[in-house]
């Protein structure tokens, strides 16, 4: 597969881990409408190609992203205005925070978010779908909307409170005050915090680490399972989804590589696909009673 090339992002793949990189630094990395269809395109790369095993996202320059561009003057966030171009495959009306958000929670690879400054508006919600997220001490964060005059994006308000709970997404969400990365770390939002020469180090190791120790198809598998469950009104559903899945994966070539290599003490090599080893019954929540 070639590598695809974008206006506003840098693709690096090495090894089994992508590498994204927002790459609009003399712009602090600010959220274009281009810039945020090439992210869902790039995903969408990444999700086909078996190569990939897991993506860490993190910005050039001194910023992660400084939030929405708004070069647009006071249109800038009004969804109605006419003087906007659609972009291609835009829905008028939607947040287009929003669809990133969605296809970063519909990702089948584990996403890591290294966040190496900046990070307020899209810049903070974007983070949210992502799975582990580490920040320099140098990163900041800010759920700015308020102060905007607009209200949370990128489904915020689904998001947030379930990663920081209810009281501490209030809490940042209702001042929308910027906070430091020691405060991002007490509240839930970040895992770890590192100094900055170390920071896309950390990230990639631990991206490292998944690709090369876990079968692929039980990492998107487990991924939509935890994130889906965050929902789920009672833990049957978890196990009705879970013995399937069970029922599934103990069956398949990586269950057996799994037990055989651990008994050989070697590494496992995992050989099922995410492109052609799903299991049948996935995407679950496209049926009911799992539909959205």
């Amino acid at each position: 597969m070639s590598t695809p090339s974008f206006e506003t992002l840098r693709w690096d793949l090495s090894g089994p881990v992508l590498t994204l990189t927002l790459h609009r630094p003399d712009k602090l990395n600010a959220m274009t409408r281009v810039m945020r269809r090439e992210l869902c395109t790039a995903l969408d790369y990444a999700d086909a190609d078996d190569r990939v095993r897991a993506i860490v996202v993190t910005g050039a320059g001194r910023a992660f992203c400084a939030g929405f561009d708004l070069s647009d003057g006071v249109d800038a966030f009004d969804t109605r205005s006419v003087s906007r171009t659609p972009e291609p495959g835009e829905t008028p009306g939607r947040d287009g925070g929003g669809v990133l958000a969605l296809r970063l929670f519909a990702c089948t690879k584990p996403l890591i978010g290294a966040i190496n400054g900046a990070a307020v508006g899209i810049g903070a919600s974007m983070l949210l779908p992502m799975d582990v997220r580490i920040a320099s001490t140098e990163a900041h964060f800010g759920f700015v909307f308020a102060r905007r005059g607009i209200v949370p994006d990128a489904c915020a308000s689904w998001f947030l409170p379930r990663v920081a709970g209810i009281s501490k997404a209030l809490e940042w969400s209702l001042g929308g005050k910027v906070f430091d990365a020691a405060e991002a770390a007490t509240g839930g939002l970040v895992s770890q915090v590192c100094e900055p020469g170390e920071l896309l180090m950390h990230a990639q190791a631990l991206a490292l680490d998944i690709a090369d120790n876990a079968a692929p198809v039980s990492v998107a598998l487990t991924r939509q399972l935890m994130w889906r469950m965050l929902g789920a009104g009672h833990p049957m559903e978890a196990h009705r989804l879970e013995s399937a899945a069970l029922q599934a994966r103990g069956a398949s070539t990586d269950a057996t590589e799994g037990v055989t290599s651990f008994k050989q003490k070697r590494p496992a090599r995992f050989p099922d696909k995410v492109s052609t080893g799903m299991p049948d019954f996935y995407p679950w929540w496209t049926e009911p009673p799992f539909s959205a």
